[in-house]
């Protein structure tokens, strides 16, 4: 509860126990187990941060933060606790926050996304679980779109790129350094693991944007944002991703402000073990780096976790306003754990710490913050007062009121899915198709022409072959014709000149015997038969030659 410039936490008697607004940014605790009073406690510490006029973020795992948006409800149990506390002297009334709810899911709250390329591969090597090989690749994965231009808004993006860089693995070798395909392909396996747990819903555009929850309401109230976390808690690495990038966004965006006042932002890690868990050694050196700095911003972390064992102890040195409530110890494990805890405080003479931790109630707690100077105050017991909000969940009704009144409804609610390196490379594998079938579509047709060519070749040499020889059977058929022209010709003037010949011969003959034997001899007859026919084969032969 805020007041008299303080925030007031808890009372023991008429002992108040308050955390001063200029030491708030130290960070801090509230640890316990389960049913202790944990989320009270947080209820109470983000109220008095909204009244003071700072901005704050939580995650709402189990639904019953969402409370905060209506004023608390009157009861016998809550008059007594007023009573109790002297609670009417400080103020106390019921009442409503301002309130914005983000979910990864959107069925619960305004959808909260962010980029690939602002996530960063640090990150996602953590949650992929990858070796430091793979994580070296991923790092090569995000310089080369980062050199081509290609944007990284979402997971298909991502995966995209993977496959990319996978298939031309030999072309970047030798500008990026060697890049292994069975790495390449471990790299997206772990990533297609975890869609499986809803990590792409968490990236996307719009991108949130630190201005729309580190602000404050009309009346000067700081903004309480609240992200709907019981489905997001079932998946731890999506849940510590997303929690991680939401405080390293925080740590690289905001300017150094040295000391102030009171805080600019106080950021709650609820179930703060599975931010550690598995976490790589450089990834807890960025964190611990992180929390030291992050101080110097005007920002505040307070980490709520049920056993603060669970954190590092370079981080754990660092939380300097804890509210501890009941650790129980039954294990050697837990009784460890209890010593260590109780050794983190400084030592009150008048208070067995070890003992009052096992046995501490509901909303009861040991609490030790930060004095004047900086330096924690002595432990002391001490009861954490009440919410000035209503306690437990709200309706669905009154969710969805709330969310669609928000001034930042209509900038968030809808999705944005611009042209990146999922649909340039696409683009780019289809032009490439395209190419690919017009060269060979370019092949086949050049193998047609070649065939075509060769078939008109052959036929046409197949004609001209048909055609020689039609021309040499004419040229030999027209020489026979001939050779029988001139054969029968021949005949011919052969049968005349032999007659004729015959007729000169006899005719020559008879004149010549006729002269020797007499024209009425036989003989002369008979000889000159004889005669003309030799004399006119003779003259039959001479015409022939000539």
């Amino acid at each position: 509860m805020f007041t008299n410039d303080k925030i007031l936490m808890a009372k023991n008697g008429d002992k108040e126990f308050y955390i001063l607004p200029k030491m708030a940014n130290r960070h801090g605790l509230i640890a316990g187990g389960t049913g202790s009073g944990k989320t009270i406690t947080l209820k109470v510490m983000a109220e008095s941060f909204s009244d003071l006029g700072v901005p704050v973020f939580l995650a709402d795992v189990k639904g019953d933060l969402a409370g905060m948006c209506e004023p608390g409800i009157d009861s016998d149990d809550m008059k007594k606790r007023i009573e109790k506390f002297k609670l009417n002297d400080y103020g106390f009334t019921y009442k409503k926050y301002p309130t914005q709810f983000f979910e990864i899911d959107r069925k619960n709250g305004l959808p909260i996304r962010t980029t690939i390329s602002e996530f960063g591969p640090t990150l996602l090597s953590h949650i992929f679980e990858l070796n430091q090989t793979q994580s070296d690749i991923l790092n090569v994965i995000f310089k080369i779109a980062d050199d081509e231009r290609l944007l990284l808004l979402d997971l298909k993006d991502l995966k995209k790129m993977i496959e990319y860089v996978g298939e031309n693995a030999k072309d970047f070798s030798s500008a990026y350094g060697n890049i292994t395909k069975p790495s390449v392909q471990s790299i997206l396996r772990s990533m297609i693991s975890l869609e499986q747990e809803g990590i792409d819903k968490l990236f996307g555009e719009p991108e949130l944007e630190l201005a729309d929850i580190i602000k404050t309401d009309a009346n000067g109230k700081g903004m309480i944002n609240i992200i709907h976390s019981q489905s997001l808690i079932l998946s731890p690495r999506v849940y510590s991703a997303f929690m991680l990038w939401l405080i390293s966004e925080i740590y690289e965006t905001m300017p150094e402000v040295g000391d102030l006042d009171k805080p600019k932002f106080v950021f709650f890690f609820d179930e703060a073990h599975i931010l550690f868990k598995d976490s790589s050694t450089a990834l807890l050196k960025k964190i611990d780096q992180m929390a030291k700095l992050i101080r110097s911003k005007g920002v505040g972390l307070y980490f709520i976790t049920q056993d603060p064992t669970d954190i590092p102890d370079t981080i754990l040195q660092q939380l300097g306003n804890k509210v501890q409530h009941v650790h129980r110890s039954y294990t050697a494990k837990d009784k460890r754990n209890h010593k260590a805890i109780c050794d983190s405080f400084r030592d009150n003479k008048d208070l067995d710490i070890s003992e009052v931790l096992e046995t501490l109630g509901t909303g009861e707690a040991l609490v030790s913050f930060l004095d004047e100077k900086g330096a924690p105050e002595v432990v002391d017991f001490a009861k954490v007062l009440p919410p000035q909000s209503k306690m437990g969940t709200i309706d669905d009704a009154t969710r969805d009121k709330e969310i669609k009144s928000s001034t930042i409804y209509t900038k968030y609610y809808k999705d944005i899915d611009r042209e990146s390196a999922y649909e340039i490379l696409n683009k780019k594998a289809e032009e490439a198709l395209a190419n690919n079938i017009e060269l060979e579509n370019n092949a086949k047709l050049t193998k047609e022409q070649e065939k075509l060519l060769k078939q008109q070749e052959k036929e046409q040499e197949r004609i001209a072959k048909a055609e020689q020889k039609a021309y040499e059977k004419a040229v030999k058929e027209e020489a026979k014709r001939q050779a029988q022209a001139s054969k029968k010709m021949n005949t011919a003037i052969k049968s005349v000149m032999r007659s004729t010949g015959s007729t000169i011969g006899r005719e020559v003959s008879k004149s010549l015997t006729s002269a020797i034997f007499g024209s009425n001899s036989k003989t002369a007859s008979r000889v000159a038969g004889n005669i003309g026919s030799a004399l006119g084969r003779n003259i039959l032969g001479t015409l022939l030659k000539g």
